[in-house]
């Protein structure tokens, strides 16, 4: 990183206070073997897809879904209103396993799945379609319709991504709840959407402990009157209450079913699930994602971004809970008939090394995980990661947030053997699958850059006036054009999805993040809109300056937000989590470490040691919280998918 901050700022535009120099260009070996060879191949897609959208998506859903009946019209946009393939009908489960099994893949392995205490299961595609139909069986039994709404409060077992196709596969919109949230923020889910069925696990194993998801599911119930029934999974064998007529056994039901359940023939705009995100401020809001466009997206993005081939095993280590393991778990890998390896636990059970030794039983060829995860496992230390082999890998991916150049690093070096390219994806639960990623055989990346968009995304970056900002200069990302994964509203609350996605920016999907385009036309997300902080005029985005401080040898993670400063409007606080011990002497130390790398302007005022940050249960650091810490405020607005509310407590303590 060097220091480049230009002062000459306009309306809403931020200083960029960070150049990344270094260029990995994709191995020969590996550009030999992929879909997209070139820059050129690449280049001349995008530009076709930007030239005729229609024709481009047209195309595209007729090769790569199958259609029951087809489709008449490619789009009908009406902003805010997208839909997509109109008049076709098609289902994502028949996409997902039917269309499989027809094409000769029913011996293939789809899903290879190990438990936290170790054991293994195989499903082959024909295996997968009779459970989901099995499933799909006891579903209509128990009165769900096309339409009813499935809650699901599952440990990831094959059987939680059962429970999803078997929704899809009759018409039923599942809602997937993260098996780690409270029995009110499972109560708040289910009264908003309104679920007619609840599903979930006697309990689940993590870190060597059962937890009793069924409890924590009995008194959701309590406070969910649309809830009819509940089916339980028989997972970890402990004792479970079950509540007469309401609470039935999984294993149970699904042995009185038929295995044959034919793929319903849905609307390409028929809702598929709402999956829940939490807001800056009151409820958190149910994304609303339908059939034909989602599912699509879903597969395409996942073979163009993994560079998918026949025989690899493609590890995406999200749970379900979250739109990754949605996309890149479920509907976009099975789609691509690929195998997909589930893993049940936590990372570091029973010991640190537990992931590069999931990668090394099974030849583990594509990694996607969470920088969050890379720089546990940099602070971990990297005699983990040696004891194994992982020459299996061919590629890497990042999600859920930006990668700090330090970790990308890391991650090629030490996980990728500096053979592997990395995928570092920008996308949303709202996107429904990736936007801006690396083609690995025709970009070269850079630590840190999201790159290029996909075919068929036209990003723009602009400022507080809603004019598109110089290149080289930070504004908000908004995305010009609709694309099939795109939201189509807020469940039950379609004015909200006006107000936040289309209002500020008339035209145009406002993400709330801040992006810049460097010289070389590359991407970087520089951090939500939220987190940029207004030092004596100049707006600098948090993610840079969490980068310079996460590249010194003693930081392990880095989060900083701005706090009211009489003189400057705003100051900077860091909170830092350390690889050793704290002292006065390294507080000094980063705050100079930061002026040298980027700039006087980006010193930190103020430097918080800490042993952990405050994050979500996806891994993201919640930043609003640190800034009400920072600024002794009160904490307010949603916190339903804080982690670890102890972190908060002893943050909280360390002021006083």
């Amino acid at each position: 990183m060097s220091q480049n901050v230009d002062h000459s700022n306009s309306e809403g535009e931020i200083d960029t206070v960070m150049v990344e120099q270094r260029l990995f260009p994709p191995a020969d070996e590996f550009r030999a073997k992929s879909q997209f060879k070139s820059l050129e191949e690449y280049q001349q897609f995008y530009d076709a897809a930007v030239a005729d959208p229609i024709a481009f998506w047209s195309a595209q859903a007729k090769e790569h879904l199958h259609w029951f009946e087809p489709f008449t019209q490619t789009l009908d946009w009406n902003c805010p209103n997208a839909r997509w393939f109109l008049g076709g009908k098609t289902n994502a489960s028949y996409n997902c396993l039917d269309a499989n099994v027809d094409a000769g893949l029913g011996d293939k392995v789809a899903i290879v799945w190990e438990g936290e205490p170790g054991e293994t299961r195989q499903i082959t595609y024909r295996e997968l379609q009779e459970e989901v139909s099995q499933f799909a069986n006891v579903l209509k039994r128990l009165g769900i319709h096309a339409g009813d709404v499935v809650s699901i409060y599952m440990p990831m077992t094959p059987e939680l991504a059962i429970a999803m196709l078997a929704c899809a596969r009759i018409g039923a919109v599942h809602s997937v709840i993260f098996a780690g949230f409270s029995a009110e923020a499972i109560a708040d889910r289910n009264n908003d959407a309104g679920a007619k069925l609840q599903l979930t696990s006697d309990g689940l194993y993590r870190r060597g402990k059962v937890l009793p998801l069924k409890e924590t599911v009995d008194q959701a119930l309590s406070k969910s009157p649309t809830v009819e029934n509940c089916v339980v999974l028989k997972r970890v064998g402990n004792e479970t209450p079950m509540t007469a007529g309401r609470d039935h056994w999984w294993h149970e039901l699904a042995s009185q079913e038929s295995r044959t359940c034919p793929a319903e023939q849905l609307d390409s705009e028929s809702p598929l699930f709402i999956l829940y995100t939490s807001g800056s401020t009151g409820k958190p809001k149910g994304i609303r994602h339908t059939t034909a466009g989602y599912n699509l997206y879903a597969k395409r993005t996942f073979q163009w971004v993994f560079d998918h081939q026949a025989d690899d095993i493609y590890w995406c280590t999200a749970d379900c809970g979250w739109i990754t393991g949605h996309s890149y778990v479920v509907y976009g890998p099975l789609s691509a008939g690929a195998t997909v390896l589930m893993y049940e636990g936590a990372p570091n059970y029973p010991a640190e090394d537990r992931f590069w030794e999931i990668v090394e039983k099974y030849r583990v060829t594509v990694l996607y995980t969470a920088p969050t995860a890379i720089r546990a496992f940099i602070k971990w230390g990297d005699e983990h990661v040696e004891k194994h082999d992982l020459s299996s890998l061919r590629l890497l991916g990042s999600v859920g947030e930006g990668i700090n150049p330090q970790a990308w690093m890391w991650y090629h070096e030490k996980i990728g053997g500096g053979r592997c390219p990395i995928v570092d994806t920008w996308w949303q639960t709202e996107t429904g699958g990736i936007m801006m990623s690396p083609l690995p055989g025709a970009i070269a990346t850079k630590p840190g850059s999201c790159t290029k968009p996909l075919p068929g995304i036209v990003p723009k970056i602009v400022g507080e006036d809603g004019m598109e900002v110089h290149r080289g200069r930070g504004g908000m990302l908004c995305i010009d054009t609709p694309w099939p994964g795109m939201l189509r509203g807020i469940w039950g609350d379609e004015q909200r999805y006006q107000d936040q996605y289309w209002s500020k920016v008339p035209g145009m999907y406002l993400t709330g993040d801040n992006a810049r385009q460097d010289s070389d036309g590359y991407y970087w997300i520089m951090g939500r809109i939220d987190d940029v902080i207004n030092v004596s005029g100049h707006r600098l985005s948090t993610i840079e300056v969490e980068s310079a401080l996460v590249s010194h040898p003693a930081v392990a993670e880095a989060a900083v937000v701005g706090k009211p400063d009489e003189i400057k409007g705003q100051a900077i606080a860091a909170f830092v989590t350390l690889r050793g011990d704290a002292s006065e002497e390294l507080r000094k130390d980063l705050k100079l470490h930061v002026r040298k790398e980027i700039g006087a302007l980006a010193q930190p005022d103020d430097i918080r040691f800490t042993s952990a940050l405050p994050k979500t249960r996806s891994g993201k650091i919640m930043r609003r919280l640190l800034r009400d810490i920072a600024s002794g405020k009160e904490q307010s607005g949603d916190t339903s998918t804080l982690e670890d509310y102890t972190v908060l407590a002893k943050l909280r303590d360390d002021e006083e």
